[in-house]
């Protein structure tokens, strides 16, 4: 189940593949699909974020922890799900900070991949999950590997913004140095959490300031 990445990150990130972890978690991988255990997001959209955001590309890294288990919802960006599916609580939440920071009314479509292609690495933590078991690849080798990718583009790339909601994603802070890019933090958007400091954390129009000051090209949020 050997799976490649788009030529950039790819050159960036090869000597990953040849970790005892990664060749590790290629067999757990391979023997959970030998046991029918069904694995989202298809093998074909597990690397959909690096697909879409080359690492040339990539400004902005809104970091999430696992994807979506429920049927039809996973498509390998993080918040993200298919056009046509239901939006989920959190992606309704952002949308509603959205819409308060920018002006930007809510889309009934919950597919950000017009985020994605204009540099936003929308990055689960773990990249795969069982079906209807969150956080069941937790453990399997593939926070090792994004962890990496932070690492890699904290050390080769230059004022990124890093997007970080929620007290898991808060931890990956250790890993940027803060003189070199932006960290902004804030609740997770999850209706448990959203009304604890993710209204009116503004992140998105703060993102964009940063990116302007840094003679790079703003996103566009709206979709």
């Amino acid at each position: 189940m050997g799976w490649a990445l788009i030529a950039d990150w790819s050159q960036q990130l090869d000597f990953i593949f040849k970790q005892d972890y990664y060749q590790q978690l290629l067999k757990f991988l391979e023997y959970e699909s030998v046991r029918n255990k069904i694995i989202y997001p298809p093998k074909d959209q597990i690397f959909n974020a690096f697909d879409l955001s080359s690492f040339d590309n990539t400004k902005v890294v809104i970091l999430g922890q696992d994807p979506y288990h429920n049927e039809g919802q996973a498509h390998g960006l993080s918040f993200s799900v298919p056009e046509g599916v239901s939006i989920p609580p959190s992606l309704r939440n952002i949308y509603q900070e959205l819409e308060s920071d920018l002006n930007i009314k809510p889309s009934k479509n919950g597919n950000l991949t017009h985020w994605a292609t204009q540099g936003v690495l929308l990055l689960n933590s773990v990249l795969t999950v069982e079906k209807n078991s969150p956080g069941s690849h937790a453990k399997s080798g593939w926070v090792d590997f994004t962890d990496t990718v932070i690492d890699v583009l904290n050390e080769q790339k230059q004022n990124l913004v890093f997007l970080l909601w929620g007290t898991y994603a808060q931890q990956k802070a250790e890993l940027i140095d803060q003189n070199k890019h932006l960290v902004l933090t804030a609740a997770h958007p999850s209706p448990f959490s959203a009304h604890k400091g993710f209204f009116g954390c503004k992140h998105f129009s703060q993102s964009n300031e940063y990116l302007k000051i840094h003679n790079q090209q703003p996103i566009d949020w709206t979709l």
